[in-house]
């Protein structure tokens, strides 16, 4: 995966029984059924054109696995494991066996005609005018419009508000103190809906995705929700580094439940929050902010680095919440495209996450936070280490060198104690709404 040359491409299995590729270019192929994604592929160019069998093989397979995590009836929905990864209820025999399946899978596909006007759209952005464009342009194209889209202009000068008045129904906000979390907080107080979805100006959002939103808040009785984030292009070697090896921001195509059981099964090791989903793509009940508070401000871009959103999603866990990962909600996400950028985030994702981990512990005493800090990180660089120096792709040394100094620089956090004596709620507020 390492050419000149790499294209994403979207194949709906629907419609297309011959792949009409000239294989010639090593490719990402997702795969779709109507308006609901499948999975997807990477493909070298001799792995390319796919045949009539591997076409009809890949709609068997992502049946089974669509069936399984939304039909009722065979044991849906299912609970995130301790990887974050779904466990299958079902067999590829079993479904190839079941009764009407393509029929099955049309009425699973069934495109969204909720209302999103109950939806405040959040975006935050600092000096990225073109793709804050771009983001914009995606939203206005929704196939149910949202009530409102609010940008949070996060730079100095306010010079995302040229952008903004381009698009007659966007509120702008200049927010001047720095970082991610002040940005996010001041969306959600300027909203002034009852469901709040949050994307990037790095990302163009489905045509779909607010009414996937929407119908989701309609039918589960959760209070946060994920999405897909799915690249939107892989043309330079950062880009598929962070989405083949990195793990981009993930690769699961069904539903998944985040639970008490995934939070206590993970918990004695740190919990594996970060597998919930990613900031580009979430959205919140008001109330969920009204029960455990805001985004954390020592947290996120701009501030300790990132994690700003699954240390939320940790509170949510630790006091009997839960929240949907729901793949039918899709944004496409433009990755970095720079070697030094790569290395920049990487560093800020360990730095953050390494913060997080301490805010967590502070909030709610789970000794795994720390347990994670001291054991399981440097574990996991070891493992790393080790594996790329036999049998690693290229630049992976240098992502693991990035995130070695993320994690040095994180521990500086453990020390900070002003700085963490300050919290998103008071730890005594945190503390009884868990005993409840």
């Amino acid at each position: 995966m390492n050419g000149d040359a790499f294209r994403v491409r979207h194949i709906d299995l629907e419609t297309t029984d011959i792949d009409g590729d000239a294989g010639d270019t090593a490719s990402l192929s997702i795969f779709w059924w109507k308006d609901l994604p499948l999975g997807m592929r990477a493909s070298l160019p001799d792995e390319l054109p796919y045949s009539r069998a591997h076409l009809r093989q890949f709609a068997a397979e992502f049946s089974a696995a669509q069936l399984a995590a939304r039909s009722t009836s065979l044991g849906a929905p299912l609970r995130a494991t301790y990887w974050g990864w779904p466990k299958s209820a079902l067999s590829l025999a079993a479904a190839l066996d079941a009764r009407d399946l393509i029929d099955s899978l049309d009425q699973l596909a069934t495109a969204s005609s909720a209302s999103a006007q109950d939806i405040s759209v959040v975006i935050c952005t600092r000096d990225r005018g073109p793709a804050l464009a771009r983001c914009l342009s995606s939203i206005a194209k929704q196939r149910s419009a949202p009530g409102e889209v609010v940008v949070v202009d996060n730079s100095r000068d306010g010079n995302a508000r040229s952008v903004c008045m381009q698009f007659p129904e966007v509120r702008y906000i200049h927010e001047t103190r720095p970082g991610l979390s002040v940005a996010r907080t001041a969306g959600v107080r300027a909203s002034r809906h009852g469901i709040i979805a949050f994307t990037d100006d790095d990302v163009e959002v489905h045509a779909g995705w607010t009414a996937e939103i929407a119908r989701v808040f309609a039918e589960r009785d959760v209070e946060a929700l994920t999405g897909l984030v799915l690249p939107a292009r892989l043309d330079t070697l950062a880009q598929r580094r962070f989405q083949f090896d990195m793990g981009g921001f993930g690769t699961t195509f069904v539903p998944l439940v985040f639970d008490q059981r995934f939070f206590e099964e993970t918990r004695p090791n740190g919990a594996h929050v970060w597998k919930i989903g990613a900031g580009a793509n979430m959205a919140f009940r008001r109330s969920a902010f009204d029960r455990v508070g805001l985004f954390d401000e020592r947290l996120g871009a701009g501030a300790a680095g990132c994690s700003e959103d699954s240390e939320l999603w940790y509170r949510l866990l630790a006091t009997g919440g839960a929240c949907l990962y729901e793949p039918r909600a899709v944004v496409f996400h433009h990755h970095r495209s720079d070697w030094p950028g790569l290395r920049r985030q990487m560093r800020a994702y360990m730095k953050g996450h390494v913060a997080a981990l301490v805010v967590q512990y502070d909030n709610f005493g789970d000794r795994g936070n720390i347990i994670r800090i001291w054991i399981k990180l440097p574990a996991y660089f070891l493992r790393t280490f080790l594996r790329t120096l036999f049998d690693g792709p290229p630049g992976r040394i240098g992502i693991l060198a990035a995130e070695v100094e993320g994690w040095l620089a994180g521990l500086q956090f453990l020390l900070r104690f002003g700085w963490r004596k300050r919290r998103a709620l008071p730890r005594q507020n945190l503390v009884e709404e868990r005993a409840r």
